[in-house]
């Protein structure tokens, strides 16, 4: 009579599972927190710097991946069209200007702020109180998500559909009041979570808070931006709203192939599983 093996697809794709975990934390290294918070831009100067340093060269605003360095959206080049009232569509840094991001959201859409030219500024358009309360880092637009507080950055060939990867990110946030809010989590390639961080909070408005993230080497597929506790809308009540400036982000290069050692061990789940299925079926 034959007995049902106990060893299958399930088996082989456990073994896959563990291979991959078992090299993951090697590959992932130390990460680099870069944090500061305060009134103007001086106040967090540093801690961006550093973080710059620490990604490498900025490279050009051009489609396909550098290979290595970094990137940026300081949000000034969008143009009025594209910008308060009007909303910014998500791909527009990834087709309109490649730098190899597309946001998603649960809320209503995405909007860059309007310039001096054209105002209210600082989101006056969506309540007159907003300007008051919000800083630039690089003047003169900031960056916002509409009818959430959460906004997702992903990752791609900059110019492509292809999904990437990158070694670091931050941002710039203005008006964080409470701790242990806004904050900024990284994901990899097979949707894991590589940590939660949060962003200082400083008192008083019109200040600014800076956050980065820098791994050993490139392995965040997203990340997800919470701003403060309260989606940005006209105020009801208070809550902490917070709105963005500059994304700083290490250079979006392609996924890599399956390593030898992960194939490796794959082949040696299915070889053992063969063996024991026809121990079993003897």
């Amino acid at each position: 009579m034959k007995i049902k093996p106990l060893f299958g697809k399930s088996f082989v794709a456990a073994c896959f599972g563990m291979a991959v975990l078992a090299i993951q934390p090697a590959a992932l290294g130390a990460t680099a927190v870069f944090s500061s918070s305060g009134a103007g831009a001086a106040a967090i100067q540093g801690q961006v710097d550093s973080f710059r340093s620490n990604l490498g060269a900025l490279n050009a605003n051009v489609a396909n991946s550098f290979g290595s360095g970094r990137r940026e959206i300081n949000w000034d080049g969008v143009p009025d069209a594209r910008a308060a009232p009007n909303n910014l569509p998500a791909n527009f840094f990834n087709s309109n200007s490649p730098r190899g991001v597309v946001f998603t959201t649960s809320g209503t859409g995405f909007q860059v702020s309007a310039n001096s030219g054209s105002p209210p500024i600082k989101f006056g358009n969506l309540d007159p109180s907003f300007p008051n309360m919000f800083a630039t880092f690089s003047a003169q637009r900031l960056f916002a998500v509409l009818g959430s507080n959460v906004v997702d950055v992903n990752f791609f060939i900059p110019g492509s559909l292809t999904p990437a990867l990158t070694r670091g990110f931050g941002s710039v946030f203005t008006d964080v009041d409470a701790p242990d809010t806004t904050s900024i989590e990284y994901f990899d390639s097979a949707n894991q979570s590589l940590g939660t961080f949060f962003a200082p909070n400083a008192v008083g408005d019109q200040t600014l808070s800076f956050l980065g993230v820098a791994f050993d080497s490139a392995v965040i597929s997203r990340v997800r931006i919470t701003n403060g506790n309260q989606a940005l809308l006209a105020q009801q009540g208070g809550g902490d709203f917070v709105v963005m400036d500059d994304f700083i982000y290490g250079e979006p290069v392609p996924v890599p192939e399956p390593t030898s050692a992960i194939m490796a061990l794959v082949a040696a789940s299915v070889a053992l599983s063969s063996r024991v299925r026809r121990r079993i079926q003897s």
